[in-house]
């Protein structure tokens, strides 16, 4: 079913109204955004799911008291992802077990979007300054200098590689202009 279907016109409009900036223009992008406030709901929304599977109970289970394991509030982390900042509550468990697969711990960006962006950037020749310069223009995202040389530098080794792979002795090639007739033996 697609996401238009799901989502009734008054819920829309109240997205639209949230998303405006003080000048009147719509902000889908960047620190608290309309994306980013969607963005924030999912992923909090996954993360609980995942400390359920974790726990093996849900909220407010009866059964979870005599599990040995329990639900211990969230926990504030900034992550950065494709359209920029995003604040969550990350939920956490006593036992301290809990390791999202989502969010991992310690890690500042949601692996994918951002870091497949900024490695894209770098392939069409960009800088990391102006990687940095785009990121923080286009997306509201602050990144140090070693991190955007971090991302690009885990990918380095397989350009490396693909340059210095060896290669076929012949080639074909095919040419067609308008109104030739080309045909060849190898």
């Amino acid at each position: 079913m697609p996401l238009r279907d799901l989502i009734g016109d008054r819920l829309l409009d109240a997205l639209l109204e949230r998303s405006k900036d003080e000048a009147g223009g719509l902000r889908l992008t960047g620190e608290n955004s309309m994306l980013g406030e969607l963005v924030k709901a999912v992923l909090e929304r996954a993360l609980a799911a995942e400390l359920t599977a974790h726990l093996g109970y849900e909220r407010h289970d009866k059964s979870g008291s005599t599990s040995g394991n329990a639900r211990n509030g969230t926990i504030s982390k900034n992550v950065q992802t494709g359209i920029g900042p995003v604040g969550l509550q990350v939920p956490r468990d006593r036992a301290g077990t809990f390791d999202p697969i989502l969010v991992p711990k310690r890690s500042g960006r949601i692996a994918g979007g951002l870091d497949d962006m900024i490695i894209s950037l770098y392939a069409h020749g960009m800088t990391v300054r102006d990687i940095l310069h785009h990121l923080e223009q286009v997306y509201g995202t602050r990144l140090s200098h070693e991190q955007v040389s971090r991302i690009t530098g885990q990918v380095m080794e397989e350009v490396r590689a693909w340059q210095d792979r060896p290669l076929d002795a012949v080639y074909a090639a095919v040419s067609a202009a308008p109104g030739c007739a080309c045909a060849s033996r190898a």
